[in-house]
């Protein structure tokens, strides 16, 4: 067979999106930069490896001994190279441990290289460059190149918070909002410790921070000094707060704070990226080989349907990556019901919320009397009937049921390949009884999966503290453990998001339950 022949690239059908409105060709010399992905070495042993790493079997990888084991083959690097000179691109970098190399060249270029159709659209109340239909490579690299990103540009995911409405007729009846240190007293978060030594990475797809305003509202906490807040560019982006509360600045104040309130002694990387397939999986990637980060959290996503296959691929595979590394990542499930906002009348799942190596943070309405610490009432956040939004949650349509939850009731799948349930843990994400944050120097109140992820993340900062402390492993991939520590949550039995309702053990709204931090402690500390 010619090294010139050509084949598809599997998984990388894309199609254009309902609303899209053609404007126009690309204008052919306008320079775009783009992300490929490769295989990885030794696949059989990294799996394996990574199977034992969860099971304490090995020890975690650092993400230089990663790279050398398992990251991207030289040759395989050096194939790209040829094929992206051979089509006049310019490659700007590579990375071994990412098994990516970015590329650079015109529309005209990109577009002859990769087979890629390619127009100007309206779309989502912007204009973007959209492609449709698979991407084809030759020969010599079908089997090398598993993933390309950034000819479309289209927007990927969307922020999981919600600010409460005054005007609402929820909001009117609210009976309380709270600080992270109150949730962090009524969950029961174990006390004298504060995530030193541990860093927590961010991803972000818009927006920024203003130190003033971290140092103002943890001033306010009684949390001082302030963490250590750094900001990490990717793919070109970078912290730039938009002024507005209620716009990408609240989930990346939001993330930061509630976070930085639970575990003011790690500190935290925020990963700003553009928001697109090519900058979500970049953003990924580079926490995942980040040397100093220990957690994750992402507060974005969509609806899996939205996805290529080679995005859900390479996502998942990174997700995993984390794992064997020793790193544990937390990502929202959804403020939009059993739906994901979809308008289709089936049910969705959110992704990344859906992969089976993160864990999956779903929503709850909490009344709590924070003088005693204790709960009055958790039920499943559903507040859509009042426009406040509801919990995602559900079963994935492309990730199959992963071991750890075979001894939960999951509902069947809709498709063959799918099973695995969402979320696996919860805790208070309704706006009505939300957290009292400082954004863009407005006091509000923000609700929403968005906050359930860092406040996971600060809880995961205490308990590696504590292990640290006795010369043992950081938690890392924790969906096992937590599946077999079920009474370290407290049980939500009442209330839907929609087509899916709690009951006793997990359920598809809020998964095991809300934490009980000490319990947590005590099962896996």
């Amino acid at each position: 067979m010619k090294a010139t022949e050509r084949r598809p690239l599997p998984g990388s059908e894309r199609q254009l999106p309902a609303d899209a409105q053609l404007i126009g060709p690309c204008p052919p010399d306008t320079e775009i930069e783009i992300t490929v992905y490769v295989r990885s070495r030794n696949p059989a042993e990294r799996e394996q490896y990574f199977q034992w790493v969860t099971t304490g079997d090995a020890p975690p990888l650092s993400p230089e001994q990663f790279a050398e084991r398992f990251g991207a083959d030289p040759a395989d690097i050096e194939a790209v190279k040829r094929f992206a000179q051979n089509h006049q691109l310019r490659v700007l970098s590579y990375d071994l441990g990412r098994r990516s190399v970015a590329l650079a060249g015109t529309v005209r270029n990109v577009s002859d290289a990769f087979g890629a159709s390619v127009s100007d659209y309206r779309h989502f109340g912007g204009t973007y460059r959209l492609r449709q239909g698979t991407l084809s490579i030759p020969q010599n690299v079908n089997g090398i190149i598993t993933a390309v990103f950034g000819i479309d540009d289209r927007p990927q995911a969307s922020a999981h918070f919600r600010v409460l409405q005054p005007e609402s007729k929820a909001a009117a009846a609210a009976a309380q909002s709270y600080t992270p240190l109150q949730i962090a007293g009524v969950y029961g978060f174990p006390t004298g410790l504060t995530g030193a030594g541990e860093t927590i990475g961010i991803i972000e797809l818009g927006g920024g921070f203003n130190q003033t305003d971290l140092d103002n509202y943890f001033q306010q906490l009684g949390v001082t000094p302030s963490p250590t807040v750094t900001a990490v560019s990717v793919d070109g982006a970078t912290n730039s707060p938009t002024g507005s509360d209620n716009g990408p600045d609240g989930e990346v104040e939001l993330d930061i704070e509630m976070a930085g309130a639970i575990a003011p002694g790690a500190n935290q990387k925020v990963f700003f990226a553009p928001n697109t397939d090519q900058g979500f999986i970049d953003a990924v990637t580079t926490a995942v080989n980040d040397a100093n980060v220990t957690i994750i959290s992402i507060s974005w996503g969509s609806a899996e349907s939205t996805y290529t296959a080679q995005a859900l691929t390479s996502f998942n595979q990174a997700f995993q990556d984390a794992g064997t590394m020793g790193k544990t990542v937390f990502v929202a499930a959804g403020d939009s019901g059993s739906s994901d906002g979809q308008t289709d009348g089936a049910n969705h799942v959110d992704f990344p919320a859906s992969s089976p190596y993160v864990v999956g943070c779903g929503g709850t309405t909490l009344n709590a009397n924070t003088t005693s610490d204790t709960i009055t009432s958790e039920v499943v956040w559903n507040e859509q009937a009042s426009g406040e939004g509801a919990t995602g949650g559900g079963v994935s349509d492309d990730f199959p049921k992963p071991d750890y939850q075979s001894n939960v009731n999951v509902p069947p799948p809709s498709t063959q390949g799918g099973g695995r349930g969402v979320p696996d843990v919860a805790a208070n994400a309704d706006p009505v009884t939300g957290y009292q944050v400082l954004i863009d120097g407005n006091s509000i109140v923000i609700g929403g999966t968005s906050a359930v992820a860092p406040l996971y993340a600060g809880l995961f900062a205490r308990l590696n503290q504590a292990r640290v402390q006795q010369n043992q492993a950081r938690i890392g991939f924790a969906n096992p453990t937590l599946y077999q520590n079920q009474s370290a949550f407290r049980d939500i039995v009442s209330g839907n998001n929609g087509a899916f309702s709690a009951g006793p053990g997990w359920d598809a709204c809020t998964g095991l339950g809300s934490p009980n931090g000490g319990a947590l402690l005590s099962a896996i500390g």
